[in-house]
Formats: C-alpha cells, structure tokens, sequence
C-alpha cells in the first residue's frame, strides 16, 4: 500500500548547468555538506552551493548557486567523484586514471614529489566509510584494475597515494563496496564477499553483469545490498549472510540507496520505494531519463541526464500520521519501531507510547477490542482517555482534559458508533473489561476515583454481576456522582452498601428497608430482609441495632431475632446486654422464646433466671394449647416434648416454682413426675407413674434418667424403689387374677426383673418376692443375675492373677538390678541436683540411677505423700 514518503525537488536546472550547450550530459555527483559537485561528459567539474529555503507554507525547495567549474583537460567523461572532506580533496576518476581536485579551487593537486598524485589504469573505485587506519588525515581506497583481475587498497593523503594492499580475485571485477577490512565485488558471473587482511573468502550469488548492471551498495557497517537476479534486492553482511528479507523492485534497476528505513531504487522511468521493514512497496515516483542515485550523509541525490533533483523523505512523524489516518496501522507501528536507531531515545519513547495510543483507538473504532487493549497497554494510555469517550462516565468533579493534539477524531460514544446501539453496547462491555483489569495496576494511579466511578456506572447501567464484588472490596466510587445513577437504575441495595463503604450505615438500613418494605423497587436480593438482619448482627453502633431490631421483629419475629442470637461474641465488638434484651423482647413473646431458647440451648448459659424463664414460657405455651378448644394435638404434642426435655437436662430452674404452677393440672403428670425426681422425691415421682399414668415404660425410663449420673448403688436403690412399688400395688396371689387386669402390676414387676436384671441384688429380690411366683416365670431374671454374679467372680480373679503376674515381674526386675553394679565416680553427676559425686554413699532409684542421698532424703520431704525412698537393695 502506498504512502507519501519522499518528494522529489529540483536542486540544479539544466540551464544553470549547462546553458545553451545541449550535448553536455551529467555523469557523476557528489556532495559534501551543502556542497554540490557535477562531472559531465565534456570532462568538467561544477561546483554549486544547495541551500534549503523553506516557505511560508512549509513547503521545502533548493536555492542553486554555482560557485565555479573546472576543465580537467583529459578530453574524457568525469566518470567518479568522491569528496574527502578531511583532506579537502575530490578523488576523481577520469580517463581510467584517478587523481586528487583542491574541493574549492577544483585544481588537480601536485603530489609531494612535484608529480600529480594519480592512480592509472582504474576502472572504478570506492571509499572505505569504515576504516581500519586510524589517520584522520588519510582515506582509504579500494580500486580495480582494468588490465588485471586485482582489488588495490591505497592510502590517500593530501598530496599522495599509497598502495598498500593487493588481493587478487577469481574473475574480473566489475563494481567494488569497501567497509572495514571486507571487500564486497560484482565479478563477472557472481557477488562475492572477501576479506582482504585473511585472504578468506565467501561466495553470495551468481549474477550476469553482461544482461544488466550490477549494484554493489554498503548501507551500514559491514552490511551491503546488492541487485540479484529476478529483479531483487538483496542484503548481505560480512559474513555472506542475510538478516532481512529482499525487496523486490524492477528487473532494470540502475541504482539504489538506502534512507532507512527505505530502499529507493532507480530504474528507466521510476523511482521505487520499497520499506525495508515490511519489504513492502511505499511509493512510486515517476523519473525520465535517470541514471544516477545517490546516498550522501543521508541525502538522497539523483541526476537525469541534465538536471539535479534531491529525494526529500517526509518527516517520520508526518509519515505515521499519513498512515494513521487511513488506517494502516500496523504499517504505522512497523515504520515507527524501525525509526526507533533515527530518534533520540526520550523523544522516541514519547512518540512510540502517542502513536501506540492513536492505533488502539483506531481499532477500537473498528470494535478490534484485543488489538486495542494490547496498543492501550502498551502505550501507558491514560485510561480517562477512553472513558471521556461515553458521556457522564466521568465524575463531574474530575479536572481531566484530553491529550492535545486528539488521539483520535471521535467526539464520543455515540459519534462513534452512528447511533448502533449494539456497537455502543459493545463498546460499554469493553470498556468493563479494560477497566476492571487496569483499576488495580499503575494505569489507574492517580485517577482512581475516575476509573472506579465510570466502572460502578457501567455496572449500575448493564446489570452486571460485578457491581457488588465492586462496593464491597476497597474501592474509590464518588459517592455524589453515584448516588443518582444507582437511583436512574433501581439499584438501591448497591446504593446502601455503597453508603455502608462511606460509613453511612444508617441510611444504608434506610433504604434497604424501605426496599423490604415495598416502599422502593429493587429485585437484586430476594433475601434482603435476611441480609439487614445479618448486617445488624455485626454492626458495631449499638443504637442502630436497637432502632432496627424493633423493625425486623415486627416483620418477622423469627428472623429478626437473629439479631441478637447470631450476634458473634468477640472482644472488637460492642456487646449488648443480656438481661437488656431479655427486657427489650418482653413486647414480642415469639422472640423472647427464641432468644431464651440460644441463651439457654446453644449458648449453655448457667444463670438460674434464664432457665426459669424459659421453663416459665414452655409451660405457659403447653398450658395455653391446653385451654384450646379443640386441642391441636400435634402441637401440644411437640410443645410438651420441648417442656420434658428441658425440665430433664437443666439443673438451674427453679424446681418448686415450676412445680406450684403446675400442682392442680392433671394433664401433666408426667412432667410433675420429673419435677418430682429433681426434688429427689422418687417415691412421689414413680406413684404418679405408676399408679395414676399407668405408664410402666416411663417408670423405668425415669429410673434410668434420675440415676444417669449416680453410681451403681444409687442406680438399684431406684430399681428396687420401683419394684417395690410394683409389688406393694396387689396382694400376694394377684397373678392368678391377672386375666381380669388386676395382675398389671405383677407382670410390669417381671418384665422389669427380666429386662434390669443386672441392676438388682438378686437376693435382696429373691426375699421380697411373693412365694407363689415360680422360677419359670422368673427364669430370665435369674440367668441374667447368675451370669453376673459369675462374670464378676471371674473378672476378680482375672484381676488378682494379673496383679500376681505383676508383683512377679517387678520382683523379678529387682533381682535384677541387685546383680547389676552401679557406677559411681566424680566425673558422674546426680541426675537430680546435677552435682558430681564426692563420696561412695549413694542411693540407686528405679533403673539403676544413682543420686546423692540427701538429694533424695529433700526429695521426700518436698513429697506432699512423705513416701520414703529406701535403698532395699543395699546396694553402694
């Protein structure tokens, strides 16, 4: 794709050249600074001053001044001029014989010996631009030879030249580059690369010179581009390689330079400009009658047969924007990279981070998000540059003004996306992404409060899932430009914890209240009323718990109770008092109960009130189910279930209080039962369950609970208290009568013998026992009791045969530490006072561990059981 880099300018007009004088023709320039020197065919030197004038419109051309020209009096063309400035010479090549031009007077220089400093028979020559000898005031040369196939090194000096090397070459060159100590030749058939210190030598390519002309050029430092066949240009460096890829330009090509990062080659009828970065054809000049190219310090010089132009490139910066404005910007960020040797670091830098900025939002334009987030990136982009794009984004408060000149052409949003609104939306949900990724990176310093506002705005508008991860993280939304767009959109729960985030609770519970109570409509929560209790739980200003609890219990006792039973118990946080939410629930029974119920249940809070109370309310509720008419039975099944079970585990209520409050009701015997038990009064308690509940399940049950944390004897008392009441509830001979339903108690008697009866004293029963029962009916029980009876004998002598085994080992373990010696000496220490020994006299304990005897003598008398620790062993 083409883009205008270079414009051609005339610098000399033929009539300025040459007058009336049509056969004169050019046929080699040379420039040195602002100096301009023409050789024609009538074998004269012109000398010409170029200025640059610039107009008003910043538009450049050439201001022409010639300054003298000079006959050489060979009769031939001047075919080769080279300046060297430092000397003040023009090398010329003319007639096959180079000699050396004062650069001002053009007259041919005398050499020291009194003869013209020349070099004959040359068919071309070249200067070395990277030489090896360090004489400022000395050029190097390389010359070919027209009768010999050599390459000759001089050394030319003011008034002299000095052969210094010849290097023979395979075949005939025709065209020669110099760099260093590397000689790059055209021969005839091939290029070759030759180092002229070593000798070594590197074949490139094969190459007709007979079909066309051959182009050797150095562009660099030790690098060289040459025209190969099939109308390439190829580099090669010093070593025969190549490390960038061949343009390809006109199979007719007579000459070419290199204006980094362009290739400019010259054919018949055009001037080609191909980039040597992409190798991509930039620019097409069209140019009768050329015929010469020139590079000179970075000028590109060209000559029809008659005139002088100069190849202007535009400046690089003009040339990028060219590029950006249609578009092209992966051309423009290739030719601003390759600029990058061209450019002051500092101001590369701050160009390549601007033209990275305009190419991502040239794509963005284009909806290219990935390319350009990467150019955004990349370029350091202030992100409020993009923000500024959609309206209103921006706090009002923020003092951003955008990047002059523009980054872009877009006015905003909409401008941009001509009234699509999927682009628009498209746009919104990139810039969601971008900002969530660059809020907490380098980009977002120092506009925080700019990025996180446009991001909880883009969130508010779209519905997005991330709206609360971003209030309820560290995050710097302006609450003033907040607050209406969370209203625009309904997102009142946001909106309260955006207000929670400012330390705004209570409007925060203000409006989320007014949301549960219908008053405001946001469905982002269903379970909002759950959430302001949870809230509540862990807020820390007590007069805001307060001031909503009454709201919460009101719409739902159950929940908001919560607010005081989920309220976690640390040392950071403000604790409310126990005894004044027991007073403050008084107004709401259903909550009082649940509260009552934590304190009590989870909480295991021993505080004898608490347990009374909640005693109190059991009963109260049992009572009240009671009175109704018709009863509930499930319920008042339920209710007595908790009321037992209370009564049963807790030890602190008060036992009389709750038993007078039931003394009269005779539909809850079994819970007097309890009471009963509690008050240690079992006779009263197994009477009840007995003789008026008939219960005889719950008779042993009872028995099994009252004696749960008594030893075994307490345990039996209570069996045999309840046998006792079996037995003394029908005469003697009762059993024969059982089948008229007298005989209840008698076989509740057996099946609690058969079921307990391990628990029993089997002859404290047998005594007691009415003679008429027989051992039949009683055969389990007596089982059961002589198993027991022999289980236990035999457990005893289990244990006195283990004792016995025991002492056996241990007098056995004595014996032998009597036979063991123990080792006393004064390098040995007491294991318990860590002294060494002075005497013979020790005492061993267990394991054959000696000590000082008054170590252990203040042992025993430290022993709180005074047991003395006697050396029976006499062993010293």
């Amino acid at each position: 794709m083409s883009v205008k880099a270079f414009e051609l300018i005339p610098a000399v007009e033929r009539d300025l050249l040459m007058g009336d004088k049509a056969r004169i023709n050019i046929e080699c320039i040379e420039c040195c600074g602002k100096h301009l020197y023409v050789g024609t065919n009538d074998c004269f030197i012109h000398h010409f001053l170029l200025d640059e004038v610039t107009s008003s419109k910043g538009k450049l051309s050439y201001s022409a001044q010639k300054l003298l020209h000079k006959y050489l009096g060979l009769k031939k063309p001047v075919a080769e001029l080279r300046a060297a400035s430092a000397l003040e010479r023009l090398i010329v090549l003319c007639d096959a014989i180079v000699c050396l031009v004062d650069m001002v007077t053009l007259e041919t220089v005398p050499s020291a010996a009194g003869g013209g400093a020349k070099i004959r028979g040359v068919t071309a020559f070249c200067i070395n631009e990277n030489p090896v000898n360090g004489d400022p005031f000395c050029v190097e040369i390389g010359v070919l030879s027209s009768k010999r196939r050599t390459v000759q090194i001089y050394m030319v000096y003011k008034d002299r030249v000095q052969l210094v090397k010849e290097v023979t070459t395979p075949e005939q060159p025709c065209a020669v580059s110099l760099d260093g100590y590397f000689l790059c030749l055209a021969l005839a058939t091939q290029y070759m690369i030759l180092n002229y210190n070593t000798g070594a030598s590197q074949d490139l390519f094969p190459y007709n010179s007979e079909e066309r002309r051959p182009i050797v050029k150095r562009i660099g430092r030790e690098e060289f581009l040459l025209a190969a066949p099939g109308g390439l240009g190829m580099f090669a460096n010093a070593e025969g390689a190549s490390q960038r890829a061949p343009v390809n330009w006109s199979e007719s090509v007579i000459g070419a330079a290199v204006c980094f990062p362009y290739v400019v080659a010259l054919d018949e009828s055009f001037i080609t400009i191909h980039s040597m970065l992409d190798q991509q054809l930039k620019q097409t000049l069209s140019f009768r009658d050329g015929h010469i190219l020139q590079d000179f310090e970075g000028k590109v010089i060209l000559a029809s047969t008659k005139a002088v132009y100069v190849l202007v490139p535009l400046p690089l910066e003009k040339q990028i924007q060219d590029l950006l404005a249609s578009h092209r910007v992966e051309e423009a960020l290739i030719l601003t990279e390759g600029a990058q040797r061209n450019i002051p670091k500092d101001k590369f830098q701050i160009l390549h981070k601007r033209i990275l900025q305009q190419a991502g939002f040239i794509q963005f334009g284009q909806l290219q998000f990935l390319e350009a987030k990467e150019h955004f990136r990349k370029g350091q982009l202030d992100v409020r540059e993009l923000i500024s794009l959609y309206p209103l984004l921006l706090p009002a408060s923020s003092s951003f003004t955008r990047c002059h000149p523009p980054l872009h052409q877009f006015a905003d949003l909409n401008h941009l996306a001509q009234g699509d609104q999927d682009k628009v939306l498209r746009c919104k949900k990139f810039l969601i992404t971008y900002l969530g990724e660059v809020r907490s990176t380098e980009v977002a310093n120092g506009c925080r409060e700019d990025v996180d506002t446009a991001l909880l705005k883009l969130y508010a508008e779209l519905d997005h899932d991330s709206l609360l991860d971003l209030l309820v993280s560290e995050n710097f939304c302006l609450l003033a430009d907040s607050v209406p767009w969370l209203e625009k959109y309904h997102k009142y729960f946001a909106l309260g914890l955006l207000y929670h985030y400012n330390g705004q609770d209570s409007t925060a519970l203000q409006m989320w209240t007014r949301v549960v109570d219908g008053d405001l409509q946001d469905s982002t929560r269903s379970d909002l009323f759950e959430y302001i209790v949870d809230f509540l739980c862990s807020c820390s200003n007590l007069d805001l718990v307060w001031k909503y609890a009454d709201w919460a219990l009101r719409k739902d006792p159950t929940i908001g109770v919560h607010i005081f039973t989920k309220r976690p118990v640390c040392k950071d946080q403000s604790e409310l008092n126990t005894d004044d939410i027991v007073t403050y629930l008084g107004k709401c029974s259903k909550g009082l109960l649940l509260y009552l119920e934590h304190l009590v249940l989870e909480r295991r809070m021993q505080k004898e009130k608490f347990h009374t109370h909640l005693v109190v309310l059991y009963l109260e509720r049992v009572l009240s189910l009671l009175s109704e008419s018709p009863t509930n039975e499930e319920q008042l099944s339920r209710a007595r279930e908790r009321l037992q079970a209370l009564l049963r585990e807790s030890d602190l209520y008060r036992v009389q209080f709750v038993l007078g409050k039931m003394e009269n009701c005779e539909q809850l015997l079994l819970e007097r039962a309890t009471l009963h038990g509690k008050l240690e009064e079992h006779d009263k308690a197994l009477h009840i369950l007995v003789h008026k509940l008939r219960d005889f399940p719950s008779a042993e049950a009872f028995c099994l609970w009252a004696s749960s944390c008594r030893n075994s004897a307490y345990r039996q008392q209570l069996f045999h208290l309840l046998l006792g009441v079996y037995l003394d509830g029908n005469p003697p001979g009762a059993l024969q009568a059982a089948g008229g339903g007298g005989g209840d108690l008698e076989m509740a008697a057996v099946d609690l013998l058969n079921r307990h009866g391990e628990v029993f004293d089997a002859v404290h029963v047998l005594q007691i026992l009415p003679e008429s029962w027989s051992l039949q009916l009683l055969r389990p029980f007596l089982g059961r009791a002589i198993r027991a009876s022999m289980h236990a004998c035999r457990t005893s002598q289990v244990a006195l045969g283990l004792a016995h085994s025991e002492n056996l080992q241990l007098l056995h373990d004595r014996l032998k530490e009597r036979k063991k010696p123990i080792l006393v000496s004064e390098k040995k220490g007491c294991r318990l006072c860590h002294n060494t020994f002075s005497e013979p006299d020790v005492v061993c304990l267990p394991g054959g561990v000696p000590v000082h005897t008054h170590c252990v003598a203040q042992r025993v008398r430290d022993s709180p059981t005074k047991r003395q620790l006697t050396n029976s062993s006499n062993h010293t």
